[in-house]
């Protein structure tokens, strides 16, 4: 890798004011929405007015237009944009090349800014990838380097604020997880089982100024033997993908394993990589199955759950997580998404550049089809996977559930959230009541109580406590839970707001104990309530 011309090209990006607001600002915000979603028409039409106006490109937009949008640029105009790197060293560092046709030079990988915000504060990127298929015209090649997408920015999202000493990204990419983590780790590294992945994330290290990053090449968990990490993240390649000839198999997304057999593999092997309060964070695909097992007829036992004809989702992730010796692990899984058999094929059939009503589709289609047919699988779910290997003592927590509603306003990411959760939690779960009776609770500063009433009706005939952040979760409140949660502004204690509510409402006070202590514990998990001194 030439460092030196990296230099120079982050100099020259600086220079040109290469940034998310100044290239919102130069094609608008419709334009810029469209981007993202893989439509370039809006912002290509912004650019040619701008050339009809008459006055030269402003460097960024030269950039913009050569590395977001595809086109060919003059070679004087991009000798204007990269003054320090130059033309030639943009073409020694492989990121442009001649056009094909006519003269000028065309891009050979995307190069675009990326902003973001998180505990630490705002934040801004460029980050390399490969081109895609909006740019190429075609369907991706098998080797190809994923840039920032949705998944992308789901993760980083999630990934617990807190420092770290060591952090492990099971499969980088472009490497921006690696990245992010190493914005509260001493130390990252960085593993895949691409070359070129690691090639390009050392690349985009190199350009944002991070030395915090070791790359290693390899499968999973093998180049990292023997070693265990305060945090571990990965978006790894959980793409449900047929093993059959004419399958592209496309290393950014395809694992090389039969269904979610990578996703399970990453969770039962992760244990042994965490030292004692490490957590391990990913995203992954699950598969709902038929117990008979399809056309094969073979039964699927390997969970070890017998019942129902169909089998769950997050029973089989709760399977992989308990294992033959039992729960070795805090679990939080929370499912997002669930798509059935057709639908989840043609998603990722989309996903690498082929289109329906192309003649390569329906062969794909009908390869995935097939797959989820011998091995009976109906729907596959998709969602985030928390992990957490107990400090001290046998795990306390056990969350599988579907969320799969709007979640809340984060601007720093799901994050911070996930972290008060599991905070609570630990807080609650050891306490016993007579503690948690003595001490004092807060309600969190992005929960409010809506009431509906009859009309000309003074009582509340529905009561719902909201959360604004995290997951908007709402909760069904009763006249004396919500008396509990109003009451909770430091100043008494849960046993003695408990007693106060008692006495108003003429009740046992022992009864009412009884009632309200495990949806407090419940309000704690779930971050709407919070201790008064943590």
């Amino acid at each position: 890798m030439d460092h030196e011309s990296i230099d120079l090209l982050r100099e020259d990006l600086t220079a040109a004011r290469y940034r998310v607001d100044v290239l919102d600002a130069l094609w608008g915000e419709q334009a810029a929405s469209a981007l993202f979603r893989g439509r370039r028409l809006p912002a290509e039409r912004a650019l040619a007015r701008l050339r009809a106006s008459g006055d030269p490109l402003p460097p960024a937009a030269t950039l913009a237009a050569l590395f977001v949008l595809g086109d060919t640029v003059p070679t004087d105009e991009l000798a204007a944009a990269l003054p320090r790197l130059g033309v030639e060293g943009a073409s020694a560092l492989g990121l442009v090349g001649p056009a094909s046709e006519g003269s000028g030079w065309r891009a050979l990988l995307d190069l675009r800014p990326y902003s973001f915000v998180d505990a630490l504060g705002a934040g801004s990127w460029w980050v390399v990838s490969d081109l895609g298929e909006a740019v190429l015209g075609r369907a991706l090649d098998e080797d190809h380097v994923l840039g920032i997408g949705g998944a992308s920015t789901t993760l980083s999202g999630l990934m617990i604020p807190t420092p770290a000493d060591s952090v492990l990204d099971l499969g980088t990419g472009c490497g921006i997880q690696a990245m992010h983590a190493a914005r509260h780790a001493r130390r990252v590294v960085a593993t895949d089982i691409s070359r070129r992945a690691l090639a390009v994330a050392a690349l985009n290290a190199r350009l944002n100024g991070i030395d915090t990053i070791e790359f290693r090449y390899g499968s999973l968990f093998e180049p990292v033997q023997g070693e265990r990490f305060d945090r571990v993240v990965s978006n790894p390649p959980f793409v449900i993908t047929p093993r059959v000839e004419g399958v592209p198999q496309y290393e950014y997304r395809d694992g090389g394993m039969v269904g979610d057999a990578l996703v399970e593999q990453v969770v039962r092997q992760v244990e042994e990589h965490l030292t004692p309060g490490g957590i391990a964070q990913l995203l992954g695909n699950w598969e709902y199955r038929a117990r008979t097992g399809g056309a094969s007829g073979v039964v699927d036992r390997r969970d070890g759950f017998e019942g129902p004809e169909a089998l769950d989702g997050l029973d089989r992730v709760r399977g992989w997580v308990v294992g033959a010796d039992g729960p070795q692990l805090d679990a939080w899984v929370i499912e997002r998404e669930r798509q059935d058999a057709p639908t989840y094929a043609e998603t990722w059939i989309r996903d690498g550049g082929t289109r329906p009503g192309t003649p390569g589709f329906d062969p794909l289609y009908g390869a995935w089809l097939d797959d989820f047919e011998e091995r009976g699988v109906r729907e596959v779910g998709f969602g985030y996977v928390l992990l957490r290997r107990p400090a001290l003592g046998s795990p306390t927590l056990a969350r599988y559930e579907r969320v799969d509603s709007a979640i809340g306003s984060n601007p720093m990411g799901l994050g911070d959230h996930l972290a008060l959760c599991l905070a609570g939690h630990d807080w609650a779960v050891h306490r016993d009541d007579a503690t948690l009776l003595r001490e004092t609770l807060v309600y969190a500063s992005d929960v409010t109580e809506e009431r509906h009433y009859w009309p000309g009706h003074d009582d509340p005939v529905v009561m719902t406590l909201r959360q604004g952040g995290g997951f908007a979760r709402s909760v069904p409140l009763d006249t004396r839970l919500a008396a509990f949660v109003g009451a909770c502004d430091g100043d008494l204690s849960v046993g003695a707001i408990i007693a106060a509510i008692a006495s108003l409402l003429d009740v046992s006070e022992e009864a009412l104990r009884a009632d309200l202590l495990p949806p407090i514990r419940a309000l704690l998990a779930d971050a709407f309530l919070r201790p008064a001194t943590p």
